[in-house]
Formats: structure tokens, C-alpha cells, sequence
């Protein structure tokens, strides 16, 4: 008995949230100014000398040490052979696409296979939930002019 033909995907699952889903909640939810404020709130706690404020700020602002970092011996080495990690990896593409002229197309092949994918995943997973939402109800506080924001 021959088996049935699987797709590329094995298996089902029981959802299609990704991080990009939650981010688009969190970017749904949190305004600019909201998050303007925050920063405000940090920059002064850091200034204050608050150690964790800043931490985060600096991690924002910097960026974290990236653990790949090149040993001394490693920068001493390509600096004595003349070498350029940045250039040599910049280039590596277009090397290979000189080297391997068939391969250069291979890009419409490529999309044909995420189609393919993406096609499966329409079959295999529930629809993703919306990122939409409706806008908040603005309504009036009891006993001044103040607008409240009303969530549903």
C-alpha cells in the first residue's frame, strides 16, 4: 500500500500566532506617546542612578554585547593578513552567483517553494486572528470634561 504524499510541512497544528501577531497587539495598544512617556520615565529613573533603568536604556540605545564578538587573536590575525570579515562576507553573494551563473535564478524557485508553504499552512492551520480591532470607545468621565478611554 503505497503511503499518501505528506507536503512539505509535517503534521498539523493548532494555531498560526507568531510573535509578529503580538507585536501588532502591543503596537495596537501601546501609542507613541505612551511609549514616550515610558522612555521618559526611564531616562530619569537612570539619572537618578536607578542601575536597571540604565541597563534597559543602554540595551535600547547600544545594543547587547553580541556573544560572537572575534577574539584579540582573531582581529590581530586579519589585521596582519589584510583580511575583512565585513567585505569578504558583503561579497560572498556575488561570488557565488559568478561562480554558479545556473544558480542565479534560482529566486524564482525560491518563491514558488514559500508559495507552496504558505498554501500548506492556509490547509494545515486556522486562519490567523486579526490584528484589527476597533477603535476605543471615547466616552465622558461622570464629573468633569475629562475623556475617558473605554475598552469593549
Amino acid at each position: 500500500m503505497a503511503k499518501a504524499k505528506q507536503g512539505l510541512i509535517r503534521g498539523m497544528g493548532t494555531h498560526r500566532r507568531t510573535e509578529g501577531d503580538y507585536m501588532a497587539a502591543l503596537l495596537d495598544i501601546v501609542t507613541l506617546d505612551d511609549w514616550r512617556d515610558v522612555v521618559a520615565g526611564a531616562l530619569q529613573l537612570a539619572k537618578g542612578g536607578d542601575a536597571q533603568a540604565r541597563a534597559w536604556l543602554a540595551q535600547y540605545l547600544v545594543g547587547k554585547a553580541s556573544a560572537s564578538a572575534p577574539t584579540a587573536l582573531t582581529v590581530q590575525v586579519n589585521q596582519w593578513s589584510s583580511k575583512d570579515p565585513l567585505a569578504e562576507r558583503l561579497a560572498r553573494p556575488l561570488i557565488h552567483q559568478e561562480k554558479f551563473p545556473l544558480l542565479a535564478g534560482s529566486e524564482a524557485r525560491e518563491a514558488d517553494i514559500q508559495d507552496a508553504i504558505a498554501a500548506e499552512l492556509v490547509r494545515k492551520l486556522p486562519t490567523p486572528e486579526t490584528t484589527a480591532k476597533p477603535a476605543p470607545a471615547r466616552v465622558r468621565a461622570n464629573s468633569d470634561d475629562e475623556t475617558a478611554t473605554k475598552l469593549p
